[in-house]
């Protein structure tokens, strides 16, 4: 059996040394994870191509919520893929859909044709789409690289039938994706379920902040533990699925 791939989504610079470092083939470089991501910064995407030697994906995404961008959201997509290239990035990854739960086909077309020849994902506005089929032909149609997708549910144990059922229908014109909710746990039985060759995941854990002044009536958050806590790529887990995958692919039947 060939390598499977495992995706980092790394939430920061931090973060995406640390999935370098604990064996990561390829990272998906964002900020605000916990809406689900959004365009990291120029300066984390300048630093990431000094320091990184696996592929950088990006995420183009302008802001979190829906995936309806009005002109000046889309015209902004468009300089994020411009920066990506200036910086020599490896490859993008956006989504957009219409009002009715259609893949955007003229939009998308737009921005692949810009951002070659970086890579091209399409991420997980399929998994809010009105025809899960329609809209791989139609992500292949577009010529996309790859498509990251939960299954159209929440996490992907939930969705591991309908993924198997698009990476038949793929028959090998696009990469199938899966991800969010994959773990230690889970993955050898998501592998075996999906058959997909690619995992993507944050593999990651909070971390308690290290201020010791702790403002008793101030915060920012909405939950106000979040102000002294983060998000951040666990190396332990990383080295962990890391090593799970390589054992997979020795023995698929464990």
């Amino acid at each position: 059996m060939e390598k499977l791939i495992l995706e980092i989504c790394a939430n920061s610079l931090t973060s995406a040394l640390t999935a370098q470092l604990g064996g990561a083939d390829r990272i998906e470089l964002c900020e605000n994870l916990n809406a689900g991501g959004t365009t990291p910064g120029f300066g984390t995407l300048s630093l990431a191509r000094k320091f990184m030697y696996i592929p950088i994906h990006v995420l183009i995404r302008p802001r979190p919520g829906d995936f309806l961008y009005n002109d000046s959201e889309f015209a902004t997509m468009k300089m994020d893929i411009n920066a990506c290239k200036e910086l020599e990035l490896n490859g993008v990854v956006l989504g957009i859909l219409n009002e009715d739960g259609s893949i955007d086909k003229d939009r998308c077309r737009q921005l692949v044709e810009l951002a070659r020849p970086m890579s091209v994902t399409f991420h997980r506005a399929f998994d809010m789409c009105n025809d899960p089929i329609q809209a791989l032909e139609d992500i292949i149609e577009l010529g996309f690289d790859r498509l990251l997708t939960s299954g159209q549910s929440t996490q992907v144990p939930d969705g591991a039938l309908l993924i198997h059922k698009l990476v038949a229908q793929a028959a090998d014109r696009i990469k199938i994706m899966p991800g969010s909710g994959i773990n230690a746990e889970n993955l050898h039985l998501i592998l075996r379920a999906t058959l997909a060759k690619e995992v993507h995941m944050s593999a990651g854990e909070w971390y308690q902040s290290a201020m010791q002044f702790r403002h008793p009536h101030t915060r920012l958050a909405n939950d106000p533990k979040d102000d002294y806590q983060f998000y951040a790529t666990s190396l332990e887990k990383v080295k962990l699925i890391r090593d799970l995958l390589d054992t997979f692919v020795q023995n698929p039947d464990l």
